[in-house]
């Protein structure tokens, strides 16, 4: 006789066995294997990275490389042959003075992007509040970044022509002068500076606007509450509220005016004095199949670049914004 026949004769219940009385896995803590699946999860990540990984060092950090390489020869662009100059190339920007004294030109468009930061900080604040006709104005001061540069180039062109737009504004309020503006040396760099002004400080109120509406509204009630004017409110909860995206746009601002290209690539092509390092850059590569010289300065642009960073990052260290 069973166990389970002796259990039903006497009435009692059955005896349970070990497997039955053992807790389920899920209450031992330890949660059940399934078999059959692998735990070669870590790698996972990496293959959602790959295809941008690919393509970031194949259309970026090769074509560097290359740059780089090329440097260091006499390569006109169009032989097969390459000889190694060494330093040569390097040797020849530093010591020619007509060659590195375009960084000149350059501090005129820094100067230009501080007032656009400032400009564009001024209005983001102004219309971040209750200010009629707002949506407006937003759209009217982002429009010139949407426009392609080839056309703000060309529509310039014309608005700085000798009895143009600008003269005719001038005469108007009572200035009347035959100025060159695309002609005269002492006038090209600022005007095509404005120009950069007009275009780029659209792309910074849209930073600012956007870092400012992430403040929290009580913020700016408890400090009205308090007696804070608009300048107080700017100065003690939106300037240190929007610090790392003011940080962001300097760094831009100093890359940008090194690097300037396309305004005046177009409206001048570097003559009367507005050539920037890019556009000289271009020259000796294209025009005077000089190859292994443009390359030079190419890695020396992106030299100076990477060390303004550096020195602005240490400067103006990046922080932690906690709004509450």
């Amino acid at each position: 006789m069973t166990a389970l026949q002796r259990d039903r004769g006497t009435g009692k219940p059955p005896a349970r066995t070990a497997a039955a009385t053992a807790p389920p896995a899920a209450a031992r803590g330890r949660a059940p294997r399934r078999k059959g699946v692998r735990r070669h999860w870590w790698f996972t990540p990496w293959l959602y990275l790959l295809v941008p990984l690919a393509l970031l060092v194949t259309f970026t950090y090769l074509p560097i490389g290359d740059m780089i390489g090329y440097s260091f020869t006499d390569w006109d662009g169009i032989s097969p042959e390459r000889n190694n100059v060494g330093l040569k190339n390097y040797t020849d920007l530093f010591t020619r003075p007509e060659l590195f004294k375009v960084f000149l030109v350059s501090g005129v468009y820094l100067i230009a992007a501080v007032v656009q930061i400032c400009l564009a900080l001024y209005f983001a604040t102004v219309l971040s509040f209750n200010t009629k006709f707002r949506n407006l104005f937003k759209g009217i001061l982002f429009f010139p970044y949407l426009i392609n540069g080839v056309a703000i180039g060309f529509v310039f062109l014309y608005f700085f022509q000798p009895h143009g737009t600008l003269d005719s504004l001038l005469r108007l309020v009572g200035v009347d002068g035959k100025f060159l503006w695309m002609g005269d040396p002492d006038l090209v760099n600022k005007s095509l500076a404005g120009v950069s002004v007009w275009r780029y400080t659209g792309l910074n109120l849209v930073l600012f606007l956007g870092a400012i509406q992430s403040i929290p509204p009580h913020l700016y009630e408890a400090a009205a509450l308090d007696g804070a004017n608009r300048w107080q409110q700017f100065r003690h909860i939106i300037a240190p509220s929007i610090k790392p995206v003011i940080s962001l746009s300097a760094i831009l601002a100093v890359s940008g005016s090194l690097a300037v290209f396309e305004i005046p690539y177009i409206m001048t092509g570097g003559a009367n004095g507005s050539q920037t390092f890019v556009i000289q850059s271009i020259n000796m590569a294209f025009k005077f199949d000089k190859f292994g010289l443009a390359s030079a300065s190419a890695v020396v642009l992106i030299v100076l670049i990477l060390i303004v960073t550096w020195v602005q990052r240490r400067l103006v260290p990046e922080e932690r914004v906690e709004l509450s």
